[in-house]
């Protein structure tokens, strides 16, 4: 039998009685020289760092992306550059809206985050279980979350602005649609599909660029909860898909999703007869079928929760040569408000977290200082650039003239609701539902829409029936609203 550990101080200093503080005898106060108690103490106190804003309840695993099919005519990207290459990979599920503690079966779209550790640093791919959002310019996300999270008033989370902001945001509705669908409760995170939701480039070795989206399908099918399943086991287990995924993990059952993309030649963006950088649309498959990519398979469970998934951050901005960006808009402004809420949350060297540091290449560059900085900081290594003293330079190999994009037009607010198409693919996803998932939608609607303002819910029930006469009949049947009302304020709209 081995010796036992010796517990210490964060210092190293042996702990001679870690069961009773230091008192003037054995009824009398405790002196402040008792430094254990006071370092347990004030380290307890700074345990818990900033939740996320948004998807701030999540599980996560390890595992791998594996190159099924050859896209090297796409994309140069290290990480698909031949069939049977496989990468390191981190993905971490979440809710949205919900703090910490909220129920894994909430209504609410789940986040779909993979880490990539490519020998050309981290890829990171930031996305949802659904391939549209509810809006598409940034400047509106921080008015959307707040409508989501609780009332500045009551703490309480608040119907009425949460549909009073869709009703007047009509581009939200194919989102509403998907989230109050057979698909807004996942029976488990393994049962779900990924989505890249934005429009990605990909640049091929000749410099040629491609519009592509990512989809992520699941290998062990689409399962969902009905709204009385989901309540009903948000009470008796409230981390249900967090110890599923753990539990099928462990059990060696490694849960694993297809790759496949849909990608549209750069050229074809100007003439579609939408917009592609859209994130509130998607591309319909006939025009631009599923193409296979690889495998994605989690077959390790995180060691530490909060080492390995609390403290992983992702970020849209972290790309690696042969992949690009978009002109989509909320693209856009994800590049600048991911990282810089890692930089709140984790501090400005979140990078240098083990989860997140590259795996497979070497981080060098002039960043140095900071709060948390527990490496070297880079030594006596020069810390400016241009040097004559061996620092890094550029890779001057990948100043492609492609990887540019060739802009016109005059910088203003342009208002993104010019294209006034809200209801063609809302509509259209109705109509592929079956009638008993229609009913099921429009309960879930009703269900949710029962305590809004009457004036809200008219003017919400509007876009239902413009996407689909007898979507917004429904709604407004079980509201009690009747269809002349509905029909004379659509025609005054």
């Amino acid at each position: 039998m081995t010796d036992p550990k010796i517990m210490t101080t964060a210092a190293g200093i042996p702990i001679s009685d870690d069961q009773n503080s230091i008192t003037v005898g054995p009824r009398g106060p405790v002196l402040i020289e008792d430094f254990q108690l006071i370092e347990k103490n004030a380290h307890f106190n700074r345990e818990r760092i900033p939740e996320r804003v948004v998807h701030a309840k999540g599980a996560g695993a390890f595992g791998y992306l594996k190159v099924t099919h050859d896209v090297t005519r796409y994309t140069s990207a290290k990480l698909f550059s031949q069939v049977g290459k496989t990468t390191e990979a981190l993905a971490r599920f979440s809710t949205v809206a919900g703090e910490r503690g909220a129920a894994d079966t909430d209504r609410d779209p789940r986040g779909f985050a993979l880490k990539f550790y490519t020998e050309d640093g981290n890829y990171d791919l930031v996305g949802n279980n659904t391939p549209v959002f509810f809006i598409r310019d940034g400047l509106k996300f921080a008015d959307f979350i707040h409508t989501q999270k609780r009332d500045p008033q009551t703490n309480c989370k608040n119907p009425n602005a949460i549909w009073d902001f869709w009703s007047l945001s009509p581009e939200s509705l194919h989102q509403v649609t998907t989230l109050f669908s057979d698909r807004g409760i996942p029976q488990s995170h393994r049962h779900m599909h990924g989505f890249g939701s934005h429009t990605y480039s990909w640049i091929n070795a000749a410099g040629e660029r491609f519009w592509i989206k990512y989809h992520f399908i699941t290998q062990q099918g689409i399962k969902n909860f009905t709204k009385e399943e989901g309540g009903r086991i948000a009470g008796e287990d409230p981390d249900h898909s967090t110890r599923d995924l753990f539990d099928s993990i462990k059990r060696g059952e490694f849960p694993a999703w297809s790759l496949k993309v849909q990608v549209m030649p750069e050229a074809e963006a100007a003439t579609y007869r939408m917009n592609p950088f859209d994130v509130t649309k998607v591309w319909p498959h006939a025009d631009y079928p599923l193409q296979d990519v690889g495998e994605l398979v989690l077959n390790r469970n995180p060691q530490n929760y909060f080492a390995d998934i609390e403290q992983s951050a992702f970020e849209p901005s972290s790309i690696v040569p042969g992949i690009g960006f978009s002109p989509d808009k909320m693209l856009q402004a994800r590049l600048f408000a991911y990282p810089d809420a890692h930089r709140y949350r984790l501090g400005p060297n979140y990078q240098l977290i083990p989860v997140n540091m590259p795996h497979a290449a070497v981080a060098q560059n002039y960043e140095r200082d900071g709060a948390m900085r527990v490496d070297d900081n880079g030594g006596p290594s020069v810390n400016y650039g241009p040097n004559s003293r061996g620092g890094p330079v550029d890779a001057t190999s990948l100043k492609t003239a492609s990887y540019g994009t060739e802009l016109s037009g005059i910088a203003q607010r342009w208002n993104h609701r010019d294209d006034p198409d809200y209801y063609s693919q809302p509509g259209a996803l109705f109509r592929l539902q079956k009638p008993d998932e229609k009913e099921r939608l429009i309960g879930n609607i009703v269900a949710h829409m029962g305590p809004v303002d009457r004036n809200i819910q008219e003017r919400q029930i509007v876009h239902f029936y413009k996407a689909d006469p007898a979507y917004g009949e429904g709604v407004a049947k079980g509201l009690g609203i009747s269809s002349a009302e509905i029909i004379a304020a659509a025609a005054g709209s």
